[in-house]
Formats: structure tokens, sequence, C-alpha cells
């Protein structure tokens, strides 16, 4: 049986439309869906680290998951090493709040979460440690997400947040490839470069200088406490930025 010239375009146009899903209802507008195949699911471009404040994980995961708490995370990762899968990695999960990186002000929209049960005042387990190592790197070589972009929750929250704490191994996971890392006192620092700056260029928000200026000490100099930018504080940021940029 010969079909004619339109009966074929026709078949040709339901060919198509029958590849793309059907649209779940959004708007309450009178519309008329024509579903499109030319589309991409959310991919995530950061990941961000947190620590639960919690002592156990059977308590963390009674707050990611409570309705009413409305916080949540795409991974949570026990003590023991166990992973718990907790949001779909390319739906957006509740875990950043209000934050900023480099001009992104919605962390949410843009990461994945994965929360440590550790309760903020304890060296992370091995056991831990080496279940997110092999989580972050199934999550870069499926996302193909930049070295830089692994981030603290403490980062992108200044003055907000401060976890993962001082105690958590940044060194050892830039070792591997997740986040830049640079040895205090690598370079000297280069004159008419102030902290402010400098903090911006790398991903701060500066619009509270000093909540910025602890963020950056508790990711990349956790044994100083204080506020202030010595001249060994800017030149490691300026070898951060080079990192970063390469």
């Amino acid at each position: 049986m010969r079909l004619a010239r339109g009966s074929i375009a026709l078949l040709a146009v339901l060919a198509v439309v029958g590849c793309a899903p059907l649209l779940p209802p959004r708007t309450s507008l009178p519309v008329e869906a024509r579903p499109s195949p030319n589309f991409n699911e959310r991919r995530p471009n950061f990941v961000i680290l947190h620590h639960t404040s919690n002592d156990t994980a059977a308590r963390a995961l009674g707050t990611l998951t409570d309705a009413v708490r409305k916080v949540s995370a795409h991974y949570l990762i026990a003590r023991d090493g166990r992973i718990y899968y907790l949001v779909d990695e390319l739906a957006r999960a509740w875990h950043a709040g209000e934050s900023y990186w480099g001009g992104n002000s919605d962390l949410n929209s843009a990461s994945i979460g994965i929360e440590l049960d550790n309760n903020g005042d304890e060296p992370f387990a091995e056991d831990q440690i080496a279940a997110l190592l092999a989580l972050l790197a199934d999550l870069k070589q499926r996302y193909g997400i930049p070295t830089a972009n692994f981030l603290g929750h403490g980062d992108v929250a200044p003055g907000r947040k401060v976890d993962p704490s001082r105690w958590f191994p940044w060194p050892r996971l830039a070792e591997h490839g997740f986040g830049v890392w640079c040895a205090p006192g690598a370079s000297p620092a280069l004159p008419d470069q102030d902290g402010a700056t400098l903090l911006a260029a790398f991903g701060y928000d500066v619009s509270d200088y000093f909540a910025a200026v602890g963020a950056f000490k508790r990711h990349f100099v956790p044994d100083d406490l204080s506020r202030e930018m010595a001249e060994q504080d800017r030149a490691l940021l300026q070898c951060l930025i080079s990192r970063k940029q390469e």
C-alpha cells in the first residue's frame, strides 16, 4: 500500500513526538501540549559538602526525610561508610539555602549536596572519607564537574554556615582532584592586591568581608582563627586563583 506524502509527513511527526516524554502539567492556564525531544535534564556543576551536626546517621536521616523540616541532600554518608541516596541527582535538593559562589546565587539549582554524619567537633571517620572519595570520583566522571567546584557549605554561605568543620580533610580531597589546594607560603603576595578583591576573584561573597575571611581560613588555614588577612593569606589566595584557572 502506497502512502500519500501528507500521510508520510504525519507519521514522521508522530515518530518524533513519540520520542519526547509527556509533559507534566505545571500551569493552571489552558495550554496545548506539544512535547519536544530537544532538552537535557538538570546537570549539576558543583558538589557542596556538609556535616550533619548529629551524633548518629539515624538522626540525620530523620531530619533529611522529614517533610516538615524542608531540608534535604542528595546523599548522606554515615560514619561507617554507608551511603544513603535521598534525592535524585537530577532534582533540586534543599541543602545550600541562601548561597553564593563566583556569581552563582542559587547553588541548590546547580549542585549535588552531600551530608557527612559528623557532629562538627570530631575528626571525620576513615571509612566515611573513603566512601566520600569514591562517590566524588563517580560524580566527577559522570557529570564532568570541574576540580575547583567541590566546595563546603561554609564557602557558599559565609557567616551563616561553618560546615564541614575545621576537621575536614580538604588537602586529601584535593590530592584526588576534588577542590583546589595550595600549601601556605608557596609564593609571595603580589603588591596592590587587597583581601576583598582576591576573595571575590576566587568566588566568595564579600558583602560581609570578615565572614568571607573566616570561611576562607576555615577551609584553607584551619588553625588560624583570626579574621584578618595577612600577607601570607593574600599569597595563598593568589595561588588558589591560579590553580582554579588551570
